[in-house]
């Protein structure tokens, strides 16, 4: 098979199934809900392709239903994380050896497993354990995890097929090698789907990964697991290591064969890692790559040409989808006078008429917070807003974790600029809202811009033209991913690449070419076909 130049199958972003009422996708997620929901999960570690059991346990729990536990999650030990570093080491040159077309084939099979019969398990445990609604699970569990797949096969074709000119004579190469040692793959518990891609990205451009899921969503991780599995990855590529972060991570980061990190989660947990780095440079083989995509203080800035009834069905969507646990999610708004008065009842009215509870009711628009210590984190905020004269909440405000950690999406209107829900990142169903003088404009642009230290996602509302390059200009630097009247969640692989900079990451775009560059190393080579043969160059004849 190697005398031809293989190409991959165009990728096309995954149809959204909708669940409408008596749909085959509905009946299947309902059975499938029915079954998870009916027994309990040991989730192992997987290492070199073996169930390691036996170690201390922690429970996972339904968010929105805390007393059902979903799973019990093996945690490593010292011990078992020394073992999964090997495990990697050792199968990393017979992964990166494998014809690139193999190594792409697992992938899009795992692809082709999730769009048909994985597309409930994967969606069903994102519900359960990540209190997912279904519509928010299938975008992302199932849509977005397919499409991370497909596309970032076929930028590695693209990556690989990129060769330099030649001159007379010469026949220049490139090859784009995978990364010696391994990368940390350090996930998050709020998308399966980047749960899924940050070990799977470097491994497809052949490396290997230590992947450490969250706890919090360690049942749907371990879904992903198996899939990878069943499509065919080879035992050690992808190690699978629950674990304590703290005691995992100096294991990890001060190991010399560590050549990356990929990571999604908090601002200080990435500064961490990456001090840690550069005390430990020196006993490294390699610089390690640090890819790091964090926090987000997300904006809606409204000018008073907006159209209003858009602005409002974007603030609420943009702030309430999946409780707001997007890093993407809109947490500030910037609302001139001349239009609040249209948009303040409007905004309440829809806020307030939000349904949320169990995900099994598919009425609902939207779920629980995924913790105890989300939920004390959330409640803080929305309590020091109550007893702040700078403050006023206008829609919810409520909170209850008698049976699950629910939150009322909350909006708050402040006149304080620098008020800490204008400023922190909250990562819950909180908005609030900045209403400026339209004269302020410019003011308030420059408030916009450097009240917060993330620059993640932002999105701006004008129907003026002039208004949109001069928004689009002033905040050139305050987000990665700028929307222009629409809601600023909801990137999609392919066509939003996703990141941002400042205290947000790296940038390193998910979704795109340039993050899967971050994972190999490239080899130039320079063939000569008739090679000199005599040291002197002509100048030197000159008598």
């Amino acid at each position: 098979m190697a005398n031809a130049q293989f190409t991959i199958p165009t990728p096309i972003n995954e149809p959204i199934k909708m669940y409408g009422p008596g749909s085959v996708e509905k009946a299947e997620i309902k059975a499938e809900l029915a079954r998870q929901k009916s027994q309990k999960v040991e989730i192992p570690l997987v290492i070199g392709g073996k169930r390691i059991t036996g170690r201390k346990k922690i429970p996972v729990v339904c968010p929105h239903d805390k007393n059902l536990v979903l799973a019990e999650t093996n945690q490593a030990t010292e011990e078992d994380v020394a073992a999964a570093i090997n495990s990697c080491l050792a199968a990393r040159k017979s992964w990166a050896a494998l014809p690139w077309q193999e190594r792409a084939a697992v992938f899009l099979k795992a692809a082709d497993l999730l769009a048909n019969e994985w597309r409930p398990k994967i969606n069903a445990s994102t519900m359960l354990n990540q209190s997912k609604t279904v519509f928010q699970a299938e975008i992302d569990a199932a849509c977005e995890l397919i499409d991370f797949f497909r596309f970032n096969v076929s930028y590695m074709e693209q990556i690989y097929k990129e060769q330099p000119i030649s001159g007379p004579g010469m026949w220049n190469r490139t090859e784009a090698r995978g990364l010696e040692g391994f990368v940390f793959a350090p996930t998050p518990f709020n998308f399966t789907s980047i749960d899924i891609n940050l070990p799977t990205a470097p491994a497809m451009m052949g490396c290997v990964a230590l992947w450490k899921p969250a706890d919090t969503a360690a049942l749907s991780s371990y879904y992903g697991m198996l899939l990878l599995e069943e499509a065919g990855l080879p035992p050690g590529v992808i190690n699978f290591v629950p674990g304590n972060p703290a005691e995992m991570g100096d294991i990890i980061l001060k190991h010399p064969d560590l050549s990356g990190v990929h990571f999604t989660g908090s601002t200080p947990t990435f500064n961490h890692f990456w001090k840690t780095i550069g005390q430990n440079i020196d006993t490294y083989k390699t610089y390690p790559r640090v890819v790091g995509e964090t926090g987000g203080k997300d904006f809606i800035f409204a000018h008073p040409s907006a159209d209003k009834d858009a602005l409002v069905t974007a603030m609420v969507r943009g702030s309430f989808e999946y409780q707001g646990q997007k890093c993407s999610a809109a947490s500030r708004a910037f609302i001139p006078e001349s239009i609040w008065e249209y948009v303040k009842p409007r905004v309440v009215e829809v806020t307030n008429s939000l349904k949320m509870g169990d995900v099994e009711d598919f009425t609902n628009f939207m779920a629980a917070v995924i913790d105890q210590k989300s939920f004390n984190k959330i409640k803080g905020y929305i309590d020091h807003a109550k007893s702040d004269a700078s403050c006023e909440i206008i829609a919810g405000g409520e909170y209850d974790d008698s049976k699950g950690f629910f939150v009322r999406p909350t909006i708050i209107v402040t006149s304080n600029p620098k008020y800490r829900s204008m400023c922190e990142e909250i990562f819950g169903p909180v908005l609030t809202i900045l209403v400026y003088k339209d004269a302020d404009l410019d003011k308030t642009l420059e408030i916009c811009d450097t009240q917060s230290p993330y620059a993640l996602t932002g999105a701006i509302f004008a129907q003026d033209r002039m208004a949109i390059d001069y928004l689009s200009r002033k905040l050139e630097h305050a987000a990665g991913n700028f929307y222009i009247n629409d809601k600023p969640t909801g990137a999609v692989v392919g066509q939003q690449p996703f990141g941002g900079s400042r205290a947000s990451g790296t940038n390193d775009k998910a979704g795109s070419k340039m993050n899967l560059l971050r994972w190999v190393s490239q080899r130039t080579m320079k063939e000569t076909f008739s090679p000199a043969k005599d040291h002197i160059y002509p100048h030197m004849l000159e008598k």
